[in-house]
């Protein structure tokens, strides 16, 4: 879809390429590609999608995490992967607060997929954070919404679950404390990768550098 070009741009392009976090199934990249398919004020199905993040505790996800060491892999790669999960058994330290959000046809053709995010979430309670979960919500076309975000999720809809982004190693929060994150989207010719570090109440390593453990390839 990112070379092909019809022989008449079209009115209206339909696509489904949303995951669990919104642009983790390359739309970004897929329908930019696809762009010029489109007439100018031409209308995309969807037109927008953002990604949002929260911060949770839940050993068992932590512990099956752990379980998942592959070898031929870097020692601790299965703490650099996101997983599509049905959360149970875990506790949400804090509202979602929004990430990334893109845009279609997209505004400026120039504009790079690669993003950057700091959120912070203060938490009310003492305990161990082990990750973040993934969610996101889309508008289709004028007020025609889908979200799989917890506070306005649509109804009857299971089509995704979210994803959960792992903690090497878990970190100590004290009630009242704020929760610091650092989240990259990292987007180059040939793959996009997600890298993340908690630099609040205490450092943790930079999970996922250049891509080691975990890219989606072009």
């Amino acid at each position: 879809m990112r070379e092909w070009r019809p022989p008449e741009a079209a009115d209206v392009l339909v696509s489904e390429l949303l995951g669990s976090f919104g642009d983790n199934e390359l739309a970004p990249e897929c329908l930019d590609g696809a762009q010029p398919c489109l007439k100018a004020g031409g209308v995309s199905i969807p037109c927008s999608y953002t990604s949002f993040l929260a911060p949770l505790s839940s050993s068992k996800l932590y512990n099956e995490v752990r379980g998942c060491r592959e070898r031929d892999r870097h020692p601790e790669a299965q703490f650099e992967t996101p997983y599509v999960v049905r959360l149970h058994n875990f506790h949400q330290l804090a509202p979602p607060q929004p990430c990334f959000t893109f845009r279609h046809p997209k505004p400026d053709p120039c504009e790079d997929n690669s993003r950057s995010r700091v959120l912070s979430f203060p938490v009310g309670v003492t305990t161990a954070l082990h990750g973040f979960a993934g969610y996101f919500e889309t508008t289709l076309y004028g007020d025609v919404t889908l979200s799989i975000r917890p506070e306005t999720h649509s109804p009857g809809m299971f089509s995704w679950f979210p994803i959960f982004f792992p903690l090497k190693h878990p970190v100590s929060v004290r009630a009242g404390q704020t929760v610091v994150l650092c989240f990259w989207r990292r987007a180059a010719p040939q793959k996009v990768w997600y890298e993340w570090a908690v630099t609040e109440p205490h450092c943790s390593a930079l999970h996922n550098p250049a891509g080691r453990s975990y890219t989606i390839g072009l």
